[in-house]
């Protein structure tokens, strides 16, 4: 197999719903121990990774994202509900469940003294892959790695090692990848090659499931959005639905002759804030129109300069959302 015809196939070819992976009910319940109090880490969650698309799990430290990957990892055990990763129960079949997917954890746990060829050889073997069926030269193309293929992973930069990460988790050719904060800690340039190897992967058929604190990462890389706070999913929708749930929109407006003082008793209803050119009014499109405020500031005889109208992004709705949750 070329590495330009790389393609990952579950080993399960049986499952053609549109659905990668889907928890219902979960619940994690970390015991009691000397120095700990009983800690419920996810409380009943449902939620479901649509096939085919980069699925970003959003939430602040603590929130249940790691103990969720490990679920599906099969390295915790759930206290109830049911898991499935592409069609297959965790517990009825944890084999199969986990030849489905592939983890890229956060923490860099590379061997140094090998090499990038040796260590994918060697993490092939551990999947049960036969060398017959190992696409070694493909899987270092598809991670930018082919130049670095016989050096001591010591040799390799941090961007590097994560992409190698990738390559270690893609040796069986699951069909869902997980990466856990996989630019955490790497420079602009290196986080973009990260980004490109996340969008090849995906278009080669890969259902990626991303968990970052960079916001604009999951805005500009994910079609589908979760966030998870205290164990419990707060919303999980198409980006572009998440975004326009908003309702609401920020406009600034340039007052070349000053703000006035004091504010007429309309518009300080609109509790506007000042700034150095002008002031910004944030605003439900579902209540009113922008013109409608500009028609309200040129009543009281305002000259309007420069007019910018600003959508939220994700990084709002987040604070937002999370910020409701005790």
């Amino acid at each position: 197999m070329s590495a330009s015809l790389l393609t990952f196939m579950p080993a399960d070819t049986a499952h053609d719903e549109g659905t990668a992976i889907v928890a219902q009910s979960l619940v994690k319940t970390y015991k009691r121990t000397s120095t700990t109090e009983p800690k419920q880490a996810l409380k009943g969650i449902d939620l479901t990774v649509p096939k085919g698309c980069i699925f970003g799990l959003l939430g602040p430290n603590g929130a249940g994202k790691s103990t969720f990957i490990n679920i599906l990892g099969g390295t915790v055990v759930k206290t109830s509900g049911s898991v499935s990763v592409w069609g297959t129960d965790v517990d009825k079949d944890p084999r199969q469940a986990r030849a489905n997917i592939g983890i890229v954890p956060q923490e860099l746990n590379i061997d140094v003294y090998f090499t990038p060829r040796e260590l994918l050889h060697f993490t092939s073997g551990l999947y049960g892959v036969a060398k017959t069926e190992r696409d070694i030269d493909a899987i270092l193309e598809t991670v930018g790695l082919t130049e670095q293929a016989n050096a001591y992973a010591r040799s390799l930069s941090g961007g590097m090692r994560r992409r190698l990460l990738v390559g270690k988790a893609m040796v069986h050719q699951p069909p869902v990848l997980v990466l856990d904060e996989p630019t955490a800690g790497v420079d602009v340039a290196l986080r973009q090659r990260l980004w490109h190897t996340i969008r090849d992967l995906n278009e080669k058929g890969v259902t990626i499931v991303l968990t970052t604190h960079y916001l604009e990462e999951a805005e500009m890389l994910c079609d589908h959005v979760a966030i998870l706070n205290h164990g419990q999913i707060i919303t999980s929708s198409p980006k572009a639905e998440l975004l326009k749930s908003a309702a609401q929109k920020d406009l600034s407006v340039q007052l070349p002759s000053g703000w006035p003082d004091p504010l007429p008793e309309d518009l300080a209803r609109l509790n506007p804030q000042r700034t150095e050119t002008g002031l910004k009014i944030r605003f439900n499109p579902n209540d009113t129109t922008a013109g409608d405020i500009l028609a309200q500031l040129t009543r009281h005889n305002l000259i309007i300069g420069d007019v910018r109208t600003d959508e939220p992004d994700l990084e709002d709705i987040f604070l937002q959302l999370t910020s409701k949750v005790n």
